[in-house]
């Protein structure tokens, strides 16, 4: 995030007096320039300029020589008869155990009260016997540099400088009382990466008077003297060439021990970052001024002509970070020609870092300077793949002025010319290939169309200016020939202009008209029938969580055979996480790993559910991605939407542990399958929906004589992460068809133990999608509530032991016909009493219908449901 001293600020806008960091973060926010942080000052007074007086060695018993000094500090020096230690002239005692200064020099003082960098709070204390009231600083104490062996002379220090007398301020002298905004900056605004473009966010705010740097007239022409540049970009990225502008320009004769100007020092300091030598300052300091990032080579480095080309396959280069890194084939390079072969030599990644090879180093005396202009999509794919994020790549990933190199190269010539002490080379070279700037087509109702607002030609002429926009058309025009400014790449369209209206007119003028809702609209019944599931369960006591959809390779985990197609998971092209890259095909894949760790921090019951989507990928066919430039064709479209696999919607729910809560008024109960299986039962009530239950290796029975059947579970692992003998299956009619929908009982023991759940934990999965489709294909239909009593039968029926109960259950159902409010097995039977190879079925039968049955109706009903299954099933009444 770029850091924003109001000091430097002030060199391209007029700051209005007593305008502090808030102030600033306010007019920035009315431009969508939005406050970070507000850093505070790196130190607070008092901090005072001293004057050495008076300076006594004094060794102490372990040895360590210290300096008890008196120190003129002007206005601050101790007041008479305070108790303070006697001395022959105004001054404070203070204790230093530094020895690089002499009676006489003038020091940094900080007083009690001060605070300096760490916090580290300064108080008068006794010491060596001495009262040491207050403190003479190093550069370190200061946060100024890492020099902690001396402490400051001012006069050494800033040679070129008049010092200020004793007692006064020294904070503003050394920079160091300056709060600092930090700002964030959105994507599309890569300018205001610099000074420069904050500086004209800020006048366009307040009407301040903003002076562009950006903008001048007095550049040097390219010449045949300059350093040369080829760009071979024979792989452009989406059409677009990796570097359209490159200029080059040279200084000779840099002292190399020249040091960085301490104002140059205190800025980069301020805005984040730390100083290197001169040469390299200097290049920082231009990017952060003007938005344009450069680097600098040791021109006697470098072989002519530099070529930019894309790497070729198996190339490494080892950058300034020490890192050796292997290219890719799209990486965009700057490379040399040693011995004369063009583009041979790697000396840096375009517009993210440079290499080890060519730096500036201490001993350089001659200088290359580089300023060019990138594609901004080569550089942040560059910056993402070796996870380089620089602070050149930060401004080039988001779109720099294309007009800037030759500005910021000047600037940074003059600089080192001035602070270097170097001679400007007149070889001037500048590489431009800029396509024309972009000119739209600007309709006026636009923005009213647009915004609700009605704006005057006038004004929006006014503001479309004030942002560098050129403007062609009279105010009668129906639209304008809008030429966009070179720092704006981000304004394409009409509609990026309208929005540069608004935001400069004032968002707060755009009136807030809520929309009226169209009546008959609302939740779809699908949506409806979730939320529905999810209460239920709520309301059964499970707890309702969200998981991350991505999953690692768990099918082992739960048992899951080879074949099973719920390993057939889709797998991402590029995960969030590395361990995760699948999407999942059940809820379970999630929801196991979240009942484990619930139980492993110590739940002693675990409910949980959720409700989400599971991907299918069986039957999808791998799409091509289209261009974003135009609308897909049909067919495009058509392809895309075979390669998306099925998302069904799942609910899916585990439980582990007690069922019941302790307590005395009852004993505990540990969870079972049935306890599962009533969840179900409970959503596909909610839905309006009846379910059949069955055991998961028992045939379904038909729904219609000669409708397809569900084809039973054959193989243990068909069913996992379910026991194989304590799974049921649901399923629905749904016309003549019998539709799956569950399963739901106890998991295998292997699983429990993969997933760290307690023994004999049970879940079940349900397809929502599937018990909505035979929701909404049957109307729910709602019977009044009946004041007729209810009649009570039991049967007990002797079937064959392979017919499952759910078959039975539906025997008695169509025989016992409407009355039949309710049937449930009660009891099940096999032993010495029924013969080998059956067993007896007990019904409990709720009966009721629209007048009081009699016991001649009922003794019916039981006959009927006795005949019907004798003929239907071969069973028998119970004797």
């Amino acid at each position: 995030m770029p850091l924003i001293p109001l000091s430097w600020l002030a060199d391209h806008v007029d700051v209005a007096p007593g305008t502090d960091a808030a102030a600033l973060a306010a007019a920035l926010v009315r431009v969508g320039l939005e406050e970070e942080t507000i850093h505070p000052a790196r130190v607070t007074g008092p901090l005072v300029v001293g004057k050495v007086l008076t300076l006594v060695k004094e060794e102490q018993s372990n040895g360590k020589v210290i300096n008890y000094c008196r120190v003129d500090v002007g206005e601050h020096n101790d007041a008479p008869g305070t108790g303070k230690e006697p001395s022959d002239l105004p001054s404070r005692g203070i204790i230093c155990g530094a020895h690089n200064f002499v009676e006489g020099d003038l020091v940094v003082v900080s007083l009690p009260g001060a605070v300096l960098p760490g916090p580290f709070p300064i108080a008068a204390r006794k010491t060596y016997g001495h009262i040491s009231d207050g403190m003479i600083c190093s550069q370190r104490e200061l946060g100024l540099g890492e020099d902690h062996d001396g402490i400051i002379v001012l006069t050494k220090m800033f040679p070129d400088r008049e010092i200020p007398a004793p007692g006064t301020d020294v904070i503003p002298f050394l920079g160091l009382g300056e709060e600092v905004l930090e700002i964030n900056v959105t994507p599309d605004r890569g300018y205001c990466f610099s000074m420069r473009g904050v500086a004209r966010e800020y006048a366009h705010s307040t009407g301040a008077a903003f002076r562009d740097p950006g903008l001048r007239s007095d550049l040097p022409a390219a010449n045949a003297a300059g350093f040369p540049v080829v760009v071979k970009d024979e792989a452009p990225i989406r059409g677009r060439v990796g570097c359209d502008r490159f200029v080059t320009r040279i200084v000779r004769g840099i002292n190399p021990a020249a040091p960085t100007p301490r104002w140059m020092v205190e800025r980069l300091e301020m805005a984040g970052m730390r100083s290197v030598s001169l040469a390299v300052d200097i290049t920082n300091y231009v990017m952060l001024d003007l938005g344009q990032p450069m680097h600098a080579y040791d021109l006697a480095a470098v072989e002519a002509p530099i070529v930019v080309r894309r790497a070729q396959a198996g190339e490494t280069l080892t950058t300034l970070d020490e890192v050796e890194r292997v290219l890719d084939e799209q990486d965009l390079l700057i490379t040399d020609s040693p011995n004369g072969e063009d583009g041979s030599r790697i000396i840096g990644i375009a517009g993210v870092m440079g290499g080890r090879y060519s730096e500036v180093e201490d001993s350089t005396v001659d200088v290359l300077l580089e300023a060019a202009h990138f594609d901004a999509i080569s550089i942040a794919r560059s910056s993402r793949r070796h996870r380089l994020h620089s602070e050149a790549a930060k401004r080039f990933e988001r779109g720099t002025d294309p007009l800037l190199p030759a500005v910021a190269a000047q600037r940074a010539v003059e600089l080192l010319v001035e602070y270097g002490g170097g001679t400007a080379d007149e070889a001037v070279f500048d590489y431009n290939e800029l396509p024309a700037a972009t000119v739209i087509t600007y309709p006026l109702a636009e923005a009213e169309r647009l915004t609700g607002v009605s704006h005057e030609p006038a004004r929006q002429r006014e503001l479309l200016e004030t942002i560098g926009c050129v403007v062609e058309g009279t105010d009668s025009d129906v639209s304008w020939q809008v030429t966009v400014p070179s720092w704006r790449p981000d304004l394409v369209g009409p509609a990026h202009l309208v929005e540069e209206i608004a935001r400069l007119d004032g968002y707060d003028n755009i009136p807030s008209i809520l929309p009226a809702a169209p009546a008959g609209r609302g939740l779809t019944l699908g949506q409806k029938a979730r939320r529905w599931a999810a209460e239920t369960l709520v309301q059964a006591g499970m707890v309702e969580v969200e998981c991350y959809p991505f999953v690692s390779d768990s099918f082992d985990r739960q048992g899951m055979g080879e074949a099973d197609p719920r390993r057939q998971a889709l797998r991402l092209r590029n995960p969030l996480a590395d361990d995760a890259p699948l999407l999942r095909t059940s809820v379970l894949d999630t929801l196991l790993d979240v009942a484990g760790r619930n139980v492993s921090r110590g739940m002693p019951a675990v409910a949980v559910f959720e409700v989400a989507k599971v991907a299918r990928p069986a039957g999808t066919v791998a799409a091509v991605l289209p261009s974003a430039e135009q609308r897909p064709a049909d067919e495009v479209i058509a392809a895309l939407s075979a390669g998306t696999p099925s998302q069904p919607w799942h609910v899916g729910g585990v439980m582990a542990g007690t069922a019941t809560l302790p307590g005395v008024l009852g004993t505990q109960r540990h969870v079972d399958w049935a306890d599962a299986v009533e969840a179900v039962r409970r959503i596909a009530s909610a839905l309006g929906v009846r379910v059949e239950v069955t055991r998961a290796w028992d045939p379904a029975p038909p729904a219609v004589k000669g409708a397809p059947v569900p084809t039973p579970a054959t193989d243990p692992v068909e069913v996992a992460p379910w026991h194989p003998g304590r799974v049921a299956r649901i399923f629905v009619r749904s016309g003549r068809d019998l539709v799956d929908v569950a399963l739901a009982g106890e998991l295998l023991p292997a699983a429990c133990k993969a997933f760290g759940l307690p023994a004999r934990s049970v879940a079940f999965e349900c397809d929502l999608d599937a018990l909505i489709g035979v929701m909404s294909a049957s109307a729910l239909q709602v019977k009044p509530v009946s004041t007729y009593p209810v009649a009570k039968e039991d049967v007990a029926l002797v079937v064959p032991a392979n017919i499952p109960v759910a078959r039975v259950e539906q025997v008695i159902r169509q025989a016992a016909g409407a009355v039949a409010e309710d049937v449930s097995l009660f009891d099940i039977y096999e032993g010495d009493q029924v013969e080998e190879g059956f067993r007896s079925l007990a019904f409990a039968l709720r009966l009721r219908a629209d007048h009081t049955l009699t016991a001649e109706e009922t003794a019916k009903v039981r006959a009927d449901i006795v005949a019907k299954a004798s003929k239907t099933l071969g069973a028998s009444l119970r004797a």
